[in-house]
């Protein structure tokens, strides 16, 4: 009994030695692709790679912090939907209606009262989210339909829905993308003081916010406790009391409320980010999945992924200095992803030699 204990109180122990790994091998893999480029350049890129945002100081700090803020999001999307047993692979379409909505009010609601058109348009956004997360809940609730079959056509749903709105109700005919949503913008809270010259602004303390209370539900609270019993075992959950049609809803409402937050906290800032009406997915959601595998689907560790992800992509916006394509960096998170998807070997491999070595101890 001692030794299960002892087991489960090290769990959280294993799953950082094996995102580690995860980082370590994914990088070795970027250092030898790049050694087999440019050999002549592959310390000074590789070294560029890791400096990220540190390479331009306290602006590039801020950008690193401002670039993290969405993936951050849908990591926590991606990471909540998996914790209570679903796969959100439809995280980019609700990031995408998420965005919309609230460069929708910061476009056209002229009439709301300065200071309150950002905390509308990330309410209205989050919730756009939600209403899309929604539908692919109630499909698997009532219908058993596989999350993933649904959500990936709630995904293109979403990109030709919104490219229609956006063509009459927000589009800038002179440069074929959205309009400036100047009527909710967020606020920078000070923080371009802190981070000179840099993007950011109050979106990254939300992001942070939503991870930390995202934690005390799912581990505090009776709550999160039957979400994640529904998705360990639906059936006994059933058998146990638990309302499992309302937490399978509810559950992808969270998630789809999370990316769509996280789509309005990108397309509110007032840096030159705009939607345009090209017809593909936001890689921002599937930047979620690979920042949530990272980060274990827990949201404090989500956070912290989220940071590593942005800051090699930032140092691989540079790598044209070494006539390298900035392309590498994906090839690095790509890495990192496969083998985070094994991190349940990983785990149980840690496990078993961390056991190994204590009973080796014991019998010696």
């Amino acid at each position: 009994m001692s030794k299960i204990k002892n087991y489960f109180k090290n769990e959280q122990s294993h799953n950082l030695i094996a995102s580690l790994l995860a980082v370590a091998i994914g990088l070795v893999f970027g250092f030898i692709v790049i050694l087999a480029i440019k050999p002549q350049f592959v310390l000074s890129a590789f070294a560029l790679i890791l400096k990220g945002g540190l390479h331009d100081g306290l602006r590039g700090i801020g950008n690193v912090l401002f670039n993290a803020t969405p993936i951050i999001m849908t990591g926590l999307s991606v990471g909540f939907a998996f914790r209570t047993g679903l796969f959100n692979i439809g995280v980019t379409g609700q990031f995408t209606v998420g965005a919309f909505t609230a460069i929708y009010v910061g476009v056209n609601w002229t009439f709301l009262p300065p200071g309150f058109g950002w905390i509308v348009g990330i309410v209205l956004g989050a919730l756009a989210g939600a209403i899309w997360g929604l539908v692919v809940g109630a499909l698997k609730a009532y219908r058993n339909v596989n999350e993933v079959i649904s959500s990936i056509m709630m995904n293109y749903i979403a990109v030709y829905l919104v490219n229609f709105l956006i063509m009459r109700t927000a589009f800038d005919a002179q440069y074929s993308r959205t309009l400036p949503p100047k009527n909710a913008y967020l606020p920078r809270m000070g923080l371009d003081t802190i981070f000179p010259n840099s993007s950011l602004n109050i979106g990254i303390i939300i992001a942070i916010i939503s991870a930390i209370v995202l934690y005390i539900v799912l581990e505090k609270t009776t709550f999160g406790y039957e979400l994640r019993a529904v998705g360990f075992n639906r059936h006994a959950s059933r058998y146990a009391g638990i309302n499992e049609t309302r937490s399978i809803i509810l559950s992808m409402m969270i998630a789809g409320g999370l990316a769509g937050l996280g789509g309005a906290l990108m397309y509110l800032s007032d840096v030159g980010i705009y939607m345009t009406t090209l017809y593909g997915l936001l890689k921002e959601g599937f930047d979620g999945i690979a920042v949530a595998l990272l980060g274990q689907n827990n949201p404090i560790g989500i956070i912290f992924s989220g940071l590593f992800i942005s800051q090699i992509t930032y140092g691989g916006n540079n790598l044209q200095l070494f006539r390298l394509e900035p392309e590498i960096i994906q090839v690095i998170t790509s890495a990192i992803i496969y083998i985070s998807a094994l991190t349940v070997f990983l785990r149980g491999v840690i496990g078993k030699l961390t056991r190994d070595k204590k009973s080796g101890g014991k019998e010696s």
